[in-house]
């Protein structure tokens, strides 16, 4: 992919009204959501679950791009067409899912490593080869009793930075994700600290291995309480905190920044998105790139079953339509729950 090829792609994944659905859950994060349903984690289980939600009509209305895994790029729609393709065709933009997952790391209880880098060049050909446009790696940063440590952010900074240069240029846009979890008793102050460190030595890894920024997404957490907090920062703060913090870390060149939900509930991920946009002043695109808190009301409603696709497909579409809304700060709860009946 050429260097504008890059930029333009950088710059869909990030276009007004849309985000990025996150469908890249791994065998072992899937069989967790269909435990929740009854529904057995078998291979077609999972394929006609991501074919459900791909072929859900005006997809590409609110929806910029998907995220799959490695099983789901190589697997087909029904009538045979490969996801990748179903998806182009549909006005979708398909990225793939490269990391290998978090793992424990050296010498430093409690905080993870994210792994995937050996060998990552060649896998970013074959997905090239396979109708992949963008690429992500997600990167895991916990909050606890004097940690995260110093180790734990420069070691997931560099991976990440490595990946990024690698995607690049091997011709995939990469999504980088350092994601601060929202577990523990942590506060929004601590929260801010942590997120303001781990994005400063990110991006400073990112330019020690000459990423272009013009050719990349963030994917970030939002700055907020921790869930065992007693004190619950509200909606309005924490889109303010989100963009101080943001202002001070990510540099203007960067065409959009796609939020994970990363636990929050459907409608509060939503509304601090919205918040965020209504403030207005950010020199980026300020998107989404969820997972649970787009499919969640859709999966409720699959149940596994092929005579619930249509219930289900227009639960995805509603809560896209949402976010799509938030993304120029138009979203409210009033339009959430006069459309929600009318889906």
């Amino acid at each position: 992919m050429s260097i504008n090829e890059l930029a333009r792609v950088a710059a869909a994944m990030v276009a007004p009204g849309k985000g990025i659905l996150a469908a890249d859950e791994s065998t072992g994060t899937i069989e967790k959501r269909f435990k929740s349903i009854d529904v057995e984690n078998l291979e077609e289980n999972r394929r006609a679950y991501r074919d459900m939600l791909f072929t859900t009509k005006g997809l590409s209305d609110h929806i910029a791009g998907v995220i799959l895994y490695d099983e789901t790029l190589r697997q087909r729609s029904a009538d045979g067409t490969p996801f990748a393709e179903l998806l182009a065709k549909n006005g979708v933009i398909p990225g793939i899912k490269v990391d290998a997952g978090t793992k424990d790391m050296a010498l430093c209880p409690v905080e993870k490593i994210t792994e995937g880098l050996d060998g990552l060049a060649k896998r970013c050909a074959e997905y090239v080869k396979l109708g992949a446009k963008f690429a992500k790696w997600r990167a895991v940063i916990t909050i606890g009793k004097d940690i995260p440590s110093a180790a734990c952010i420069g070691a997931n900074a560099h991976a990440l930075a490595r990946y990024a240069a690698i995607c690049q240029a091997g011709g995939l846009v990469p999504i980088v994700e350092p994601e601060v979890l929202m577990d523990g008793g942590h506060d929004i102050d601590r929260c801010q600290e942590v997120t303001e460190w781990s994005l400063r030595e990110v991006f400073a890894a990112l330019a020690d291995q000459r990423v272009a920024f013009e050719h990349m997404v963030l994917k970030p957490s939002m700055v907020i309480s921790g869930k065992e907090c007693s004190k619950q920062a509200g909606v309005q703060e924490v889109a303010e905190r989100t963009l101080a913090c943001l202002k001070r870390t990510v540099p203007a060149a960067v065409p959009g920044i796609a939020f994970l939900s990363g636990g929050q509930s459907d409608e509060v991920a939503t509304a601090h998105l919205d918040a965020m946009n209504r403030a207005g002043g950010a020199p980026w695109r300020l998107s989404f790139s969820y997972g649970r808190a787009l499919q969640h009301p859709s999966l409720l409603a699959w149940k596994g079953s092929s005579a619930n696709v249509a219930a289900a497909q227009r639960a995805l579409a509603h809560r896209a339509r949402m976010n799509g809304l938030a993304t120029s700060g138009r979203y409210s709860t009033e339009l959430e729950k006069e459309w929600g009946r009318a889906a």
